[in-house]
């Protein structure tokens, strides 16, 4: 496990996810990816307001370093399309754990730092803080729980010695 506010996880918008997964795997020896397609979260909110939008994404280990790739489907505002407008793509966050959402949230808040988006992914809270104009780029803050310790144990654990068969893999239901 990380100690809180170690970034782990970069993450990027893609305009599409099987495309940038093959990039990935051909160019940079990255995988296997485990793809969440149509991903479920619930309580969502975007610049304080209820949303929902249609997104997949994809997940492997590139050594101490995950790599998270977001492909936004539906054409409404998000945090995704904050930074890269439909047709166009890039770095869009890095991630860190966290013990108490809340806490570390009015942490940024205090500097002035907008609660870009939150929600809840199966009990896990999480969080992206708009740090755009101070650091070039969001973040994205993950609440340490059992279930997401072990699902990105799982990612990384198959990243060790993978011989590059099977590099796109559903997501697993641990």
């Amino acid at each position: 496990m990380l100690p809180p506010n170690a970034f782990f996880q970069t993450a990027w918008v893609v305009n599409d996810l099987q495309a940038a997964m093959n990039h990935w795997v051909k160019t940079a020896n990255v995988g296997p990816f485990f793809v969440n397609a149509h991903v479920r979260t619930s309580n969502v909110t975007y610049r304080g307001q209820p949303t929902g939008f249609d997104h997949s994404l994809a997940l492997a280990q590139a050594g101490p370093v995950q790599i998270e790739l977001i492909e936004q489907h539906s054409d409404v505002p998000s945090v995704y399309r904050d930074s890269y407008p439909k047709g166009k793509e890039g770095f869009h966050h890095l991630g860190c754990f966290v013990d108490d959402v809340a806490a570390e949230v009015a942490r940024y808040q205090a500097q002035g730092v907008e609660l870009a988006y939150n929600g809840m992914f199966g009990d896990m809270r999480f969080a992206y803080m708009d740090t755009r104009a101070q650091l070039g780029h969001m973040i994205e803050i993950i609440e340490h729980k059992p279930f997401i310790d072990k699902l990105f144990k799982y990612v990384a654990d198959a990243s060790v010695g993978w011989d590059g068969r099977d590099p796109i893999r559903k997501f697993p239901n641990l």
